[in-house]
Order: C-alpha cells, then sequence, then structure tokens
C-alpha cells in the first residue's frame, strides 16, 4: 500500500463525514432528512441549532484545508460560528449550506489524497499543528458534531 498514513487519514474523514461506521452517529447521516424548520429549531435562544453546527463542522474542514492549501477561501464571510438561518426559514438556503459542507467535505478529502506519508508530520505555515493532527482533528469534529445533532434532533421531539 502507498502511503498507509494518508489512507488511515482518508479512512478517517470518510467514517467521520459519510462512510458507514462502527461508532454511531456520522455528520452527514445525521443531516440526512432533516427539513430546514428542523435545522433552525434551538433548545433555546443562546444554544445552537443543526444547521448552525453544520456550517460550523464545514467552516472547521476549510480551516485545515486552507492550512493545506493557502489560497482555497472560505465562500461565506466570518468564521467559526455563522448565525443560522439568515432571514426566512428555507428549504434553497438549508440546501446551499449542506453543499458548502459536502463541498468542503470533498476538497479537504482530494487535498489530504494529494500528499505523501512524508507529509503528514509536517506543520503548514501558519500552523502550531502536524498535518495528521490538523486531518484526524476535522474527522473527530465531525463525529462530535454529529452526535450533538443527534441529540438536538432527540430534544426537539421530546415530550
Amino acid at each position: 500500500m502507498s502511503n498507509p498514513g494518508v489512507q488511515i487519514l482518508l479512512r478517517a474523514l470518510d467514517t467521520g463525514y459519510d462512510h458507514k461506521s462502527w461508532h454511531g452517529a456520522i455528520l452527514k447521516g445525521s443531516l440526512r432528512g432533516i427539513s430546514p424548520q428542523e435545522a433552525a429549531w434551538r433548545p433555546s435562544p443562546k444554544r445552537h441549532n443543526v444547521w448552525e453546527l453544520a456550517i460550523h463542522a464545514a467552516y472547521w474542514k476549510y480551516s485545515v484545508l486552507h492550512r493545506l492549501r493557502r489560497e482555497v477561501r472560505f465562500p461565506l464571510k466570518g468564521s467559526n460560528w455563522f448565525p443560522r438561518p439568515e432571514g426566512e426559514i428555507s428549504e434553497p438556503a438549508w440546501k446551499a449550506d449542506l453543499r458548502i459542507l459536502e463541498q468542503m467535505h470533498r476538497d479537504l478529502r482530494a487535498a489530504v489524497a494529494a500528499l505523501q506519508d512524508k507529509d503528514l508530520e509536517t506543520v503548514p505555515e501558519g500552523s502550531k499543528t502536524k498535518v495528521r493532527d490538523l486531518v484526524l482533528g476535522a474527522a473527530y469534529h465531525d463525529i462530535y458534531h454529529a452526535g450533538q445533532i443527534q441529540l438536538l434532533k432527540r430534544l426537539r421531539t421530546a415530550p
């Protein structure tokens, strides 16, 4: 196997985002079938909703991607947390943000696939963290927020 370290990182990204995994919820699966109204629901006024968690996850995929490919830019203004929805709750706006998440995942995965194992121990410009740990962090981040989304879905329908 060529570049086994890179292959492990790709597997981690996949099983955190869109490939079935033994650990339970994955990010894309936790978002499947959620309506814009469900995505906008908050357990209380100062808490994040599913929609905000989804775009936050997209931003952190971008953050790792930007460390690997400096020329990449996030399609929204701001950083980390983005108030959602903006304006009216709508299907097109929800789908557009899900497309941003999907695109950031595909772009990050492609950037990781282009690496060599020797690159994994390097620290990218503007970072204090090795490439290997940045990519693993992105995968763990997806799993963490997938669990939060599952909890929010249950809270929303609790009696």
